[in-house]
């Protein structure tokens, strides 16, 4: 599905030889999103984004288990919730999955759609001056409201921005999907050695690039998110380090209407202990989960490592 989102199993089991993620299963769950996808991009922008949100919260999450992942995970956080709140926090979270996923096929009919500049600026000056001085770039974000819309409207700034992505379980969607970032601005890397050898070249060369630190990662280190430990990765960090990089937080926010978007760009994460700056990069995403909890992806499995623990 929508975003760098990994699913948790491929649906269908693999046969022998065959390669993961391309089994019946996946195959045919892949037909019914690009008929979704289909009948969606036929429609005005407006009534896309509503169909695509809808189908997703009403339809496809249930179906998926989207919306029961995501009530849990919000019991997880905020066990003293309302059941009711926790219901419409969940669908909120895949009307916006369902938005986003659209967006991102509309292409050049969404960049029309977002702002021309940042609403919020506070690291726009430090970009800048690290592009005249061909400085890398390290943009760290989260699957927050539509996380590909900051990388969009930067590049009609001007700036060449790439990107690092987990590639999704289900092959056939993975296919196209990716597609849709490579159009954008810079290279797109998969990540895995491969692409891992491609963004590190990018980012010698004195590039931009993007990296989602929000999913669960097994090699990655429990940091407190949103009141419970989740293994993330210090990778962003890392890489600033090695390389002299500015690291910097930058979202795309829904506005209510469901189909504007504003980017806030923030300062630079000071340099220090790679824990110490992810750890305040997921202080700066928790600060905009709580502002708009429906925004955020909860159908991920975040905690995975705190929930093997209970």
């Amino acid at each position: 599905m929508p975003g760098r989102m990994q699913q948790d199993r491929n649906t269908g089991r693999q046969g022998a030889g065959r390669e993961p993620g391309r089994g019946v299963g996946d195959w045919l769950s892949d037909r019914v999103l690009r008929g979704a996808i289909a009948t969606a991009m036929a429609l005005p922008y407006p009534r896309r984004l509503a169909l695509m949100g809808g189908l997703t919260s009403g339809l496809i999450g249930p179906l998926a288990g989207y919306r029961r992942r995501a009530e849990r995970n919000l019991a997880l956080i905020w066990p003293e919730m309302p059941a009711p709140r926790r219901a419409a926090l969940a669908a909120a979270c895949c009307d916006n999955l369902g938005r986003t996923l659209i967006e991102n096929y509309s292409g050049a009919e969404f960049a029309r759609r977002l702002p021309d500049a940042p609403a919020e600026t506070t690291g726009l000056e430090a970009i800048e001056r690290a592009r005249a001085e061909r400085r890398p770039v390290v943009f760290v974000t989260g699957h927050f409201g539509n996380h590909e819309a900051p990388r969009r409207v930067l590049t009609a700034m001007g700036y060449e921005i790439g990107g690092l992505y987990r590639a999704m379980s289900n092959r056939f969607v993975n296919d196209h999907y990716a597609a849709t970032m490579e159009g954008v601005s810079g290279p797109v890397f998969a990540k895995g050695r491969r692409g891992l050898t491609g963004f590190l070249r990018h980012l010698k060369a004195g590039g931009m690039a993007t990296l989602l630190f929000d999913l669960h990662d097994r090699d990655g280190v429990e940091i407190d998110f949103l009141g419970r430990p989740a293994l993330t990765a210090l990778t962003a960090a890392e890489l600033a380090l090695r390389h002299d990089a500015l690291l910097v937080p930058y979202f795309g926010i829904r506005r209510p209407d469901g189909i504007g978007i504003d980017v806030a760009v923030e300062a630079p994460i000071p340099h220090s202990e790679p824990l110490a700056m992810m750890q305040e990069a997921t202080r700066r995403l928790e600060q905009r989960i709580a502002a708009d909890p429906g925004q955020w992806f909860w159908v991920h499995n975040r905690w995975k490592a705190d929930r093997r623990k209970r």
